[in-house]
């Protein structure tokens, strides 16, 4: 047996699909966009999109004007007006604990988190598909109950889970090094497979993000950006690109890193300056923060707003709203754009083949 994390990399494959119909998303948590914005380039059409964030929301809407935002908590809105109108419902609820009543965990025992509301909807709205979102770290969550509990959760409502995987963005076109776990639900009657999306070849750096080249026809616009406070600008102007704080004198070293210096370990991301011919390391929603220093390559600063939103894979005409605190939370907490394409070819052919089994819409 494989592991969860085995992948066959192909040469020069596409996972690129024509929709044969049009196929419309429900969209739930869905942030400043960046997996809506992928499922919309794949050919997916959002009917619908809910957040509770107000600056997200307003990033959605200044965006996509034709979008319906449903701003607010989910909890407070109903989605039975969409039942058999929408193909897929998505969504990158948090990972939250359940309270184990019973030894099979069924969706009462889920309520009050957001994974129930998740489930709740799918309920509402019947979609062919449902597909979460969520850090790797679910995995391991209470020691994997969580994840079954959400699993034995869809099987009670009428889908067969496929077999989580856990996508290195690093696989589809995204210069960073980041890990989302995908759990998709397929309604019990629909008879097809899916697949999840070949893994590409090609690795693109952080110099593929910033500067034109294959990912972007230009380099990456002027923005606003976070700035380090002069004592840590002091330790990172001592580091070189893809250096982090072991590359420090060994007295700056103990002073920079505290207790953590005597705790052993790699730590690799803290001092941590990128190289031009590296993927990033994960973002955060807070650039200048310790224990995860981005550093800028030639500068000591941390990525800019734009620079965030290049690493993340969005459009350069995508704007995020808010102050710049919250413009790098709405993109530090985004599924990247190119991951959310490569996802949403997978739903297409997915959906193709449901239709052409079934009656086309």
């Amino acid at each position: 047996m494989g592991s969860l994390f085995d992948e066959v990399i192909e040469d020069n494959i596409s996972n690129y699909v024509e929709p044969e119909n049009e196929y419309a998303v429900l969209e739930l948590f869905a942030g400043a966009g960046g997996l809506a914005i992928g499922l919309e380039k794949a050919g997916l059409k959002c009917v619908a999109l809910n957040e509770i964030d107000k600056w997200a929301c307003e990033t959605l809407r200044n965006n996509r004007p034709h979008w319906n935002v449903l701003e607010g908590d989910i909890k407070n809105f109903d989605f039975t007006k969409y039942r058999n109108k929408v193909d897929v419902v998505t969504g990158g609820f948090p990972c939250q604990a359940f309270s184990y009543a019973g030894k099979k965990l069924g969706l009462k025992d889920a309520r009050g988190t957001l994974f129930y509301e998740f489930a709740r909807v799918v309920q509402e709205v019947s979609p062919a598909i449902c597909i979460g979102e969520n850090v790797r770290g679910l995995l391991s969550h209470e020691k994997g109950k969580t994840l079954q509990g959400m699993i034995s959760i869809l099987d009670e409502i009428g889908y067969n889970v496929v077999p989580v995987k856990v996508l290195k963005a690093i696989n589809y076109r995204v210069p960073q090094k980041r890990e989302r776990l995908i759990l998709v639900g397929v309604r019990k009657d629909i008879d097809v497979n899916f697949e999840y999306p070949k893994p590409h070849r090609k690795i693109y750096n952080l110099v593929d993000a910033l500067k034109k080249g294959e990912l972007y026809d230009c380099n990456v616009p002027k923005s606003e950006g976070a700035k380090y406070p002069d004592y840590k600008k002091k330790v990172l102007d001592l580091i070189p690109p893809k250096g982090y704080w072991r590359d420090l004198p060994i007295e700056l070293q103990k002073e920079y890193m505290g207790k953590s210096f005597y705790l052993g370990g790699g730590k690799t991301g803290m001092a941590r300056r990128i190289g031009w011919d590296e993927p990033s390391l994960t973002l955060t929603c807070s650039p200048a923060q310790k224990q995860t220093e981005r550093c800028h390559p030639d500068e000591t600063r941390p990525f800019t707003v734009r620079e965030y939103a290049r690493i993340q894979t969005f459009p350069d005409n995508w704007e995020f709203s808010g102050s710049i605190a919250q413009q790098y939370k709405q993109i530090g907490n985004a599924v990247p754009v190119n991951l959310g394409q490569e996802i949403g070819f997978s739903v297409v052919k997915f959906l193709n083949e449901h239709y052409s089994f079934s009656n086309p819409r």
